[in-house]
């Protein structure tokens, strides 16, 4: 698995561009804005992708997903509790910034224990209600490195006090889908600089 990230948009929110290197097959996610800059790292490292995946709906995670799917003709991939968000600028939140983030709705819509597979590598949907309804995180088991999206950062977690957020929901998707996976798995969260399980095990506030 290569992994390259962009912090992309206003809100330095971290897009990963995931792939094969055996196939070269990809997926995207989170691209939350400064598409053609994140189309000229694809064409750079001569990858194709084969899905857009948001791991929730908010504005900033999702602000490239048109213009990205009209690139490179890939579906776009979000957990069924997190779909109508795409398309309504007061769901995905961008209307109370001043804009009006109007997406293309999804093309598959995923549930919790789903597998999105491309080239030789298999990321496992977990779902992780808490910052939205229908928040997510993609592991690997193989690879031992989970994207974690705005459910947990390095020392922090995600915002509960936005609509459709509740703080007891997250830290128990927290402690139940994420405490659970091997200290030694890596977190690329959705914001921020990366981390381990055992890491935030030992020194995340939030989780004492």
């Amino acid at each position: 698995m290569k992994i390259k990230v962009l912090s992309v948009g206003a809100l330095e929110t971290n897009c990963y561009l995931v792939w094969c290197p055996n196939t070269k097959e990809a997926i995207v996610i989170d691209p939350g804005d400064e598409g053609e800059r994140i189309l000229e790292v694809i064409r750079e490292m001569e990858i194709k992708i084969k899905y857009i995946v948001n791991t929730h709906g908010h504005h900033d995670h999702i602000g490239a997903n048109k213009e990205l799917k009209e690139a490179t003709g890939a579906p776009i991939v979000i957990h069924s509790q997190d779909a109508k968000m795409l398309t309504n600028p007061v769901h995905n939140l961008s209307k109370f910034l001043g804009s009006t983030t109007k997406e293309p709705a999804a093309d598959q819509l995923v549930e919790d224990g789903d597998v999105i597979s491309f080239g030789q590598i298999n990321l496992k949907v977990l779902h992780t209600p808490g910052h939205t309804p229908g928040g997510m995180c993609l592991y690997s088991q193989e690879e031992k490195v989970c994207f974690t999206g705005d459910t947990i950062f390095n020392g922090s977690v995600g915002r509960t006090d936005l609509p459709g957020g509740s703080y007891a929901t997250l830290i128990k998707s927290i402690y139940d889908k994420l405490l659970t996976l091997p200290s030694d798995v890596t977190i690329y969260p959705g914001h921020g600089p990366k981390s381990t399980i055992a890491e935030e095990k030992a020194i995340n506030p939030f989780l004492k």
